[in-house]
């Protein structure tokens, strides 16, 4: 006979079943309970879209071929903005596109402190000032090309870029016997084809690291500001002959260069000879061996 007491119930009442342990929740449950937790849910929610956006890409560069994949690929072009030189040298230069009643007045100023610099000028100003043109290179300037109608050079085709390009160098030759070889786009707008056209059909695309801003007419002060708060071996500074301040402002910002043992030189001689590279800040270094 066991030795178990024994239980015993009231008459009439049920016979309860044994308490069973509840049932672990599935995996999917156990998901759903987790995401109702908020930074988890948004988590989730985040990767989740991570996930679409890379299956989307990779589906539509699969689609593309590989001719359009190194389309996609393919690194941006930049034109040159500074140089790495280990001398104390520097360039200024100055965009003609419009007026022209203050370039004697520049000229005039360069020459009363020795220096020598590159004029950009536009085809239409060419063909409006030609004794202007011709005054710069006697006076021992360089002229380099910022195309012939001042257009959004980015908007344009091959072609039209090309001419561009020719036309403006067809007027400067003719007048003073030199070519251009250095394009500055019209207000500083390219794209890959703009520089691979221009390197194509023989210039070298340069920019500027040092804007003295004296378009916005805000002043001689903040002109001589802009142009002297930094300066560092290699720079370009980007001056336009018919800023209403430029001739009071000009004096100042040369002597502070000066004062601070640079020599001013037309971009060309600050350019690097031979092989280079152009780093992501658009600064021209000489090629490793």
């Amino acid at each position: 006979m066991s030795n178990k007491p024994l239980r015993v119930r009231e008459k009439g009442a049920l016979l309860q079943p044994p308490t069973a342990k509840p049932a672990r929740a599935g995996p999917l449950a156990r998901l759903k309970e987790t995401l109702r937790r908020p930074r988890l849910r948004r988590a989730a929610t985040q990767a989740g879209l991570g996930l679409c956006l890379l299956g989307l890409c990779a589906a539509y560069t699969l689609s593309l071929g590989d001719n359009a994949t190194a389309v996609v690929a393919k690194k941006r072009e930049l034109p040159i903005y500074s140089v790495q030189r280990d001398d104390k040298v520097l360039s200024i230069s100055f965009d003609a596109s419009w007026g022209a009643d203050k370039t004697l007045s520049i000229l005039d100023i360069l020459d009363e402190h020795n220096v020598k610099t590159t004029f950009f000028l536009v085809g239409g100003w060419v063909d409006k000032y030609p004794d202007m043109v011709k005054e710069i290179a006697a006076r021992g300037h360089e002229i380099g090309n910022h195309s012939d109608t001042h257009p959004h050079m980015s908007q344009l085709s091959e072609s039209d870029i090309k001419d561009e390009l020719r036309i403006m160098s067809d007027k400067v030759e003719k007048l003073t016997g030199v070519r251009p070889t250095l394009f500055r786009p019209p207000y500083g707008d390219y794209n890959n084809r703009v520089i691979e056209v221009a390197r194509a059909e023989g210039y070298e695309c340069v920019q500027w690291s040092i804007d003295s801003l004296d378009w916005k007419d805000r002043g001689t002060e903040d002109i001589i500001k802009q142009c002297t708060y930094r300066v560092d071996n290699g720079d370009i500074v980007l001056f336009h002959n018919d800023s209403n301040d430029i001739v009071n402002a000009l004096p100042t910002v040369i002597k502070h260069y000066q004062g601070l043992g640079y020599t001013i030189i037309p971009v060309s001689e600050l350019l690097l000879e031979g092989e280079y590279t152009i780093d992501v800040q658009g600064k021209q270094h000489p090629r490793e061996a």
